[in-house]
């Protein structure tokens, strides 16, 4: 954690400010290790220092918190709320970032009371760089998501309902000591054809699209993948449409790494329209969404690989890359890989098979 507190403090020090306020979620975590706060609702703040660092919250954390190196525990509470200790601190901090796509219009007026405001830019990408052991826990979460999707092979018969399948996928994960990173997407026949579809009811019959989309959490780090199978005989116009999204994936895998060998500057834009591109020349309609996107504490952060990003692919950055083809009364077909760069080579983290897969 230290190595963190490190490089947000050089973010201080290069935007000239006293202090950051640190109010998101998946930032704490990334700098306290702690992960007891609720996304839902504001729970706690961090106020870094280029000398010390402090994380305010209530007194249902204050036990848990307290064992967090590195960092003085100022207790909110009737007697001492978050205004008396803003006050406190303003005696000696002026000038604060803030992270500004996460705090609230009220607070940031509250803020504005006692500091004078900044955004905090470059926090984005503290998260970006991934270190071994932050690897390593993303490697664990891809093992037991390759384990899952094994598992739930088993487990698809006619007449077994989308929410049955997602369940099935939540208990193996949980069983094996992990949580799931977000809801997961069981999508059947047609249903397929939304990129995001919402698990429902509808039961699998024969001739059906089995689309699963999921990931698995270990240690606040997280894993995605999504596979395509077909519950029974694919016909020619299912192969060809499975066919183009996988050789999609495979050309694009293959340029990056070509790129990253070569030692290449290039943005993710252009990675993103390597698939876009084969699977329009085969005749389909574009991609309805981002080819890829980091994953790490949050299942979605950047890199996003989109037509519009200008961010640069560069070692240590773990993302997916998921190209997909949707057809309104036929179904959709995706297929997600997470994918690390390391030493100027592309590592695949996700290993089940993506050959078409037939039951």
């Amino acid at each position: 954690m230290k190595d963190r507190l490190d490089r947000l403090k050089s973010i201080i020090t290069k935007n000239n400010l006293d202090a950051i306020v640190i109010s998101s979620v998946p930032n704490i975590i990334y700098l306290t290790g702690y992960s007891g706060f609720s996304y839902f609702e504001r729970e706690a703040f961090l106020i870094i220092t280029s000398r010390e660092n402090f994380l305010l919250t209530d007194g249902r954390y204050s036990e848990a918190v307290s064992k967090v190196p590195g960092f003085n525990l100022l207790e909110i509470s009737n007697s001492n709320s978050l205004d008396d200790v803003l006050k406190i601190l303003s005696k000696k901090i002026k000038r604060i970032g803030l992270e500004e796509d996460d705090v609230t219009l009220s607070e940031g007026k509250r803020f504005k009371k006692y500091f004078k405001l900044h955004p905090a830019k470059d926090l984005v990408s503290l998260r970006t760089v991934k270190s071994e052991d932050e690897i390593k826990k993303i490697k664990i979460a891809c093992r037991i998501g390759d384990e899952t999707f094994s598992f739930i092979l088993g487990k698809i018969k006619q007449g077994i309902s989308e929410k049955e399948v997602a369940h099935q996928v939540e208990m193996f994960v949980k069983e094996k000591g992990a949580d799931l990173s977000f809801p997961s997407i069981v999508a059947f026949g047609k249903n397929s054809s939304i990129p995001h579809y919402q698990t429902g009811n509808e039961k699998l019959r024969i001739n059906n699209m089995v689309l699963l989309d999921f990931g698995v959490r270990v240690d606040n780090y997280c894993s995605d993948m999504t596979r395509t199978i077909f519950f029974g005989k694919a016909d020619k116009k299912i192969k060809e449409i499975y066919n183009t999204v996988s050789t999609s994936q495979q050309l694009t895998i293959k340029q990056l790494n070509n790129l990253l060998i070569d030692k290449k500057t290039f943005e993710a834009s252009f990675i993103d329209s390597i698939a876009r591109n084969h699977i329009v020349k085969q005749g389909f309609p574009t991609i309805p969404h981002s080819l890829g996107h980091g994953v790490g504490i949050e299942v979605h952060e950047p890199p996003r690989l989109s037509p519009r990003s200008n961010e640069i692919l560069k070692n240590g950055m773990v993302f997916s890359i998921e190209p997909g083809i949707y057809l309104p009364n036929i179904g959709g077909v995706r297929i997600e890989d997470l994918v690390f760069i390391r030493d100027n080579k592309i590592e695949l983290l996700t290993h089940s098979p993506k050959d078409l897969i037939e039951i």
